[in-house]
Order: C-alpha cells, then structure tokens, then sequence
C-alpha cells in the first residue's frame, strides 16, 4: 500500500515538472498557431534606430507599456499596447520598460548596448490563466532584442540617469494601479521616479510651456505670450501658475525676459524632458513605410467591406445593435483584432451626437442610419463613415443634405495634396457646406454654418484612430480621413422638414506625390450608387435567430 502511495505521489510530482517545463519552454520551440502577418522584428528595430538618430546627445528615452485597466471587480479590459511602444518594440504585454541610449553604453562585463528591453517574468500560473507570456528568450528570439531583463531587474538597473543631460520620456497619466505583484507598471513608475529624483510638482503641460519660453527669442516672445495665453485661458491650473501667468502678463520684452531666465534656472533642476519624445514620435509616425501601409490598407478595406454588406443587409425594423454587430462580424471574419475605437451607429437623430456610442434604437425606421466604424488590423486602425437609408431610398431632403456633404468631402479629398496645409482639406470642405445650407435657406449667414459642421474634417490615421502627427503642411505617403458632416437636430433654427437629418462621409485617403489616393472607395459614396447596393441580396437575409421571451 505504501509502495503504491509512493508511485502515485512520485508520478504526480513529475506530472508537475512535465508541465512547468512545457510552460516555461522557448517559445520558439512551440507550435505557433498565431497570425504571420504582424509587423516584423527588422521594422522595429529599425523604428528605434531612426528615434536614436533623433534623440539629443548623451541622452536617453524611457518608454513605458501601456496600464491594465479595470472593468468591474476583477474584470480588466482587453489589453491593448501603447502604440508608440508598439512601434518601436512589437511588444503587446503589459508591465514593461524600454531603454533607448542616443550613444554606446558599456555594462559591468564591458559589453556594449544601446538598448534595454524590461519584461514580464514568465510564470506557470499566471501563464495558464492569462495565456503565454514572451519572457526574457522570447523577446530575444521572437523581437530580436540583444538586452533584455524580467521587469524586477529595473529596480536593479545599474544606469546611472543623472548622468545624462536628458531623460525623455511621456510624463505620467496616473491612471494605473499597484497589482502587488513587485514588478508591475506601478512599480516601473515608482522605480523610475525614484532613479530620476521626480519632482514631487512636475507637471508635463507646465515643463513644455517653460521649453516654449526658453526656445523664444526677444522679437517673438510676444507672439509666443500671444499663443500661451489661449492656453492658459482653457485650463485653470496653467493660470495658477506665477511663472506662465507673468509671462503671458508681461506688458514688456525685458519683464518677459526676467522671467525666462526664471524659467530655465527652473528647467535646469532637472533632466527630465517629457515634451521632445512626443515631437519625435508624431514626426516618425506621420508617414507611413511600405510595410506599415500593407497592415493599414487591409484595415481599410476589411471596414469598406463591412459598410458594403451593411447596406445589402440593411432594413428598417434592424436595430442599432444589431447594424454594429453585423459590421463587427465582418470585421472578425477577416481576423481582425478589435475595433479601432467604439462603433458609432446613429439612426435618424442619434447621428446628430457625433460620438453617438450607445446604439441601442430598437429599430432605425425609416431614418438615415450614419454608421462610423473602423476595424484594426494588426494594430493599424482604418476610419470609415457612411450614411445611408435604412428602407434604401433617399428622400428629397435626406438627398439634398447628402449631396452637399459628398460635394464637401470632394473638394476636401481634392485639396489633400503633397505641400498643402493641414487645413486645406476642411477649407475646401467648409466652403462647399456653407454655400449649400445657404442656398437651401437653412442658414442665413455664413458663421451659421458652424452650428450645422461644428467638427474638423480631417486628422492622421495610422496606429491610433487619431493618430500622432506634426501638422505639418502634407507629407508624401500620409494618411488622414477627410470627413465632413452635416447635423441638424430637432429643434434645430430652420425648417421643420430637415430635422433629424445627420449626414457623415468619411474615407481614408493616402497622400502621394501623383496625388490623393481613396484607400476605402470600396464602399460607394454617391447616393445614387448606395441604393444600387442596398437593392442587392445579402447571405443574412435568410438568417433568422428563434424567438425569446
């Protein structure tokens, strides 16, 4: 009995070992059943070597992943990446740091690095909960990283950051959590902050203001007060501060430059700089490379794809629920990951809320249904808006409202060409929507037009849905959305007859040096087109769920 108890306690202990040693296996030595199609690791390493080439001397760049957000309880929402750490690292865990040098480093060993990746120690039982974690080797095999350390070893980290003249870095949102575990983004914070000698008032809207300051010579420091005022004019606590406040108060050159030379006595007590990173990573993420586009155009077209069988499926008894839910499906049935932001469906009305998130009209009626929605694919998100009738049939005013838009969103996609100013797009735009609400009678003057187009008509598109960018006049191998829209609520200054009518066209256009290309044209846009496909059968028609109590 004993020897039978000793086999069964012996077995189980190596049944044990079996599965910690599968768990903690090279990742590279298992089976994959993953996409192939991400980013590769020569990209990001790339990516990091045109940040370090941007970087000032004997300086060094603090990156930090993304925070895992609560739900509910002990429900988190699904993890999504920091883009710019994403960027530059193919990373997609939580709880990591990455160490970007702008010169050789040499460590204890005289090894040379100018680069440290800090990531999530592998563990069995968080592993069999959470899934697999890259570890120290997978980062190494998979990402293509020399150095890298398990997340603890930064409290450790022999880099000395007072040495450097700037430690840049995204200053801090405080919008995560101690999870107790020793080595999560809390502890990555604290630990920075502590090696760094933080400011207990560091605020990174204030230190970019006082760099703005110190960047401004005499002749346009009144200029400068001129835009720092608007400013401080929407945020009480830049008002509060003596420093920005004096300067913008200033009724002099000379007071406002004693007052520079207080800022930068103030700017020299430290090494932090939290405002270069991001001039830096909206300038390298503004265009696109070849391999990016390939990743984005396949988000584009996966959203046009689901607008197109939305409009063969569409009909009035549908609810709002159910047209996201059919353009998601779509989405997930290409293998994309998420939406790239919330789906926006608004019946009639509803389309009047421009970021119109509930969707939850039971039916949709016989109203316009404006529907804007984008799939992200392999972390490049698309933007695509379409309104359409929900029996498939303009009326005389829905039609009116929606060519004024359409001719709006040509003239827009006309003026988005290499060299023109970023606002060339909602220019043309605005000047199309003005003329036609006035000449529909629905506004009297010009500056009424805002109240009915109240929104901008164009921002960059790439990893984020409002992707980071300089503003800069258009850049070859850009992608922006141009986007107008015209909204008239009910209860609207004007007739009765164009009320609840919401209008939104949206596409996502890539800038060349042969001019704008339509990436989502896919999904037709003209009135006239859309009611030819809404005529066509859809696979859903036939699609019927049993009844519920």
């Amino acid at each position: 009995m004993r020897k039978d108890q000793t086999s069964k306690k012996y077995k189980m202990v190596r049944l044990l070992y079996v599965m910690v040693a599968i768990c903690m296996a090279p990742l590279s030595s298992m089976a994959q059943d993953e996409p192939s199609d991400f980013l590769s690791a020569d990209f990001h390493k790339n990516r990091r070597e045109a940040v370090r080439k941007m970087m000032p001397a004997n300086s060094v760049a603090v990156f930090f992943a993304n925070a895992v957000r609560n739900r509910a309880n002990d429900v988190d929402y699904v993890y999504h990446q920091d883009p710019n750490f994403y960027y530059l690292t193919g990373y997609k865990e939580p709880n990591s740091v990455l160490l970007i040098f702008s010169e050789d480093q040499k460590d204890a060993n005289g090894e040379v690095y100018n680069e440290t990746l800090y990531v999530q120690e592998r563990d069995p039982r968080a592993e069999q909960w959470n899934g697999k974690r890259l570890g120290i080797e997978g980062a190494k095999s998979k990402l293509g990283f020399k150095s890298v350390y398990n997340g603890s070893a930064f409290k450790q980290v022999a880099v000395d950051f007072q040495k450097f003249d700037k430690v840049l870095f995204f200053d801090f949102k405080n919008d995560y959590r101690d999870s107790r575990d020793g080595a999560d983004l809390f502890d990555l914070i604290q630990t920075f902050k502590e090696k760094t000698n933080y400011p207990a008032d560091y605020d990174g809207s204030k230190e970019r203001f006082y760099s703005m300051i110190t960047a401004t010579d005499v002749e346009n420091s009144a200029n400068v007060a001129q835009v720092l005022g608007r400013y401080l004019n929407r945020d009480e606590k830049l008002q509060e501060d003596e420093l920005l406040s004096g300067f913008v108060n200033a009724g002099d050159d000379k007071l406002r430059n004693e007052i520079k030379q207080k800022v930068s006595l103030k700017l020299d007590a430290h090494n932090l700089d939290s405002s270069t990173l991001g001039e830096i990573m909206a300038t390298l993420r503004e265009t696109k490379l070849e391999e990016e586009m390939a990743l984005l155009k396949k988000a584009i077209e996966i959203s046009a794809v689901g607008q197109v069988e939305v409009m063969k499926a569409m009909h009035p008894n549908m609810s709002e629920t159910e047209i996201q839910g059919v353009h998601e499906y779509v989405y997930k049935k290409y293998g994309a990951e998420y939406e790239g932001y919330p789906s926006i469906v608004g019946g009639g009305n509803n389309g009047c809320i421009l970021h119109y998130i509930e969707n939850n009209k039971p039916q949709v009626g016989n109203d316009l249904v404006l529907m804007d929605l984008g799939a992200e694919y392999r972390g490049y998100t698309a933007d695509v808006t379409r309104t359409i009738p929900a029996n498939g049939k303009f009326t005389k005013e829905q039609k009116q409202i929606y060519d004024i838009v359409y001719e709006a969103q040509e003239a827009g996609i006309k003026a988005s060409v290499v060299g023109a100013p970023f606002q060339a797009p909602g220019q043309a735009a605005s000047k199309v929507v003005t003329e036609g609400l006035m000449k529909l009678g629905i506004i009297k003057k010009e500056e009424e037009a805002r109240v009915y187009f109240p929104h901008g008509t164009s921002h960059y598109l790439g990893l984020d849905v409002h992707d980071a960018g300089t503003y800069r006049p258009f850049q070859e191998n850009t992608v922006i959305t141009v986007e107008p829209g015209i909204y008239i609520p009910e209860g609207s200054a004007c007739d009765e007859k164009w009320w609840g009518i919401a209008v939104r066209i949206e596409d996502d256009i890539l800038i060349t040096k042969d001019g704008p290309v339509n990436l989502s044209a896919m999904a037709p846009r003209k009135a006239e087109d859309i009611e030819k496909v809404m005529k066509q059968p859809s696979p859903l028609d036939k699609f019927e769920l049993p009844k519920l109590n």
